[in-house]
């Protein structure tokens, strides 16, 4: 990601290490517009306080704490948990030895890298190194199946491209591309612009709205750091841009996206962490002047107001979240999780540029 200076340092810093509740907050432009910095506060409020199962270094986790510090960039304010989350997990990714390069548990790199942007170079990268090199070599001798559902995307991708940049090292750009191409080959449905979850659903025309959310937000994260005369990068910016012509086509009335994207019959109700991802994915592109804002920034208001005046509750939790799955199924106003708040708070990051209201 490109990430903010001098003030953004001293944002952040101040954020982990502070002993009070909150950092100063940091002037931002027309305060009194910027109801969407009290909306993030709450939400990542309510979730610290009332989340579950907040210390494992999973993947649920490492998209909240990622959320959590585009919250702190995006507002000035900090519930302080990020930096010891990760602190008491020593930098650490998870580990299975009968799938060693399972994407979901390289989730927290990401948020490990946030961190190091900003406290280099007392963040360790040795378990993201390891791993990545490990994979790299394990590509290199013929072994491209990893990323074999698309929620694989999100997981690992981030964090080769940002290891590959810190490193200097382009071998991990080649094979993030190759494992890339080969879930392209057999997910991504080029005559919709979409892509299936994972080959159990090619050909049934299901494609489901959280699992397009992860492809999404995965192409926005490798796009904001790849160089822009990177080979790769025409092939990721041409499904990027398909895809969000796609999706705003096929957003709800409410600003919604339906849990199943082509059938609004199937679980019809509202679905929000599928619609945070697509609205931080959107915006990032309106934003970076990839997207043409005439079109797409009236699909990002849209889903932002849908966000913060139905999912988002008076107490600050985020509902309507579909609960952990593979496939479409629906969400209740109480439903939640981790990564939905995460989804929320990118989502929040995005719009509040577009509204000239960033602490950043």
């Amino acid at each position: 990601m490109r990430f903010p200076g001098i003030r953004g340092f001293g944002v952040l810093a101040a954020a982990a290490l502070a002993g009070g509740l909150w950092s100063a907050p940091v002037a931002v432009a027309n305060p009194a517009e910027c109801a969407i910095t009290g909306q993030m506060v709450s939400a990542g409020n309510y979730w610290v306080a009332n989340g579950t199962n907040l210390d494992a270094p999973d993947w649920q986790n490492a998209t909240f704490h990622v959320g959590n510090l585009a919250l702190v960039r995006t507002t000035g304010q900090s519930n302080h948990k990020t930096y010891p989350w990760a602190q008491a997990n020593s930098y650490r990714l998870p580990e299975d030895p009968k799938r060693p390069f399972f994407p979901d548990n390289q989730a927290a790199g990401e948020a490990y890298l946030d961190l190091y942007t900003y406290f280099h170079p007392e963040i360790p990268l040795d378990s993201i190194r390891t791993r990545i090199q490990a994979e790299v070599a394990s590509v290199q001798a013929g072994h491209r199946d990893y990323w074999n559902y698309v929620d694989a995307l999100n997981m690992a991708m981030p964090s080769f491209a940002r290891m590959s940049l810190i490193d200097h090292d382009p071998s991990y750009l080649d094979a993030m591309d190759r494992l890339f191409r080969s879930s392209e080959h057999k997910l991504f449905n080029e005559f919709t612009g979409l892509w299936y979850r994972d080959a159990r659903f090619t050909g049934s025309g299901v494609f489901w709205s959280r699992g397009n959310g992860w492809a999404l937000a995965a192409l926005t994260k490798v796009l904001q750091v790849l160089p822009t005369d990177d080979p790769r990068r025409p092939e990721y910016l041409r499904v990027f841009k398909k895809m969000a012509s796609t999706l705003a086509l096929v957003q709800r009335r409410d600003g919604f996206w339906n849990s199943d994207l082509l059938n609004p019959w199937d679980h019809g109700g509202p679905e929000s962490s599928g619609t945070a991802f697509f609205a931080f994915g959107i915006g990032w592109g309106v934003n970076a002047g990839i997207l043409d804002a005439a079109r797409f920034r009236p699909v990002v208001d849209k889903a932002w107001t849908a966000l913060s005046a139905k999912a988002l509750q008076p107490s600050g939790l985020v509902g309507y979240v579909q609960p952990v799955g593979d496939r479409p199924a629906a969400a209740g106003p109480a439903d939640t999780a981790a990564y939905g708040v995460g989804a929320f708070l990118l989502a929040g990051q995005e719009v509040a540029k577009l509204q000239g209201c960033s602490a950043e």
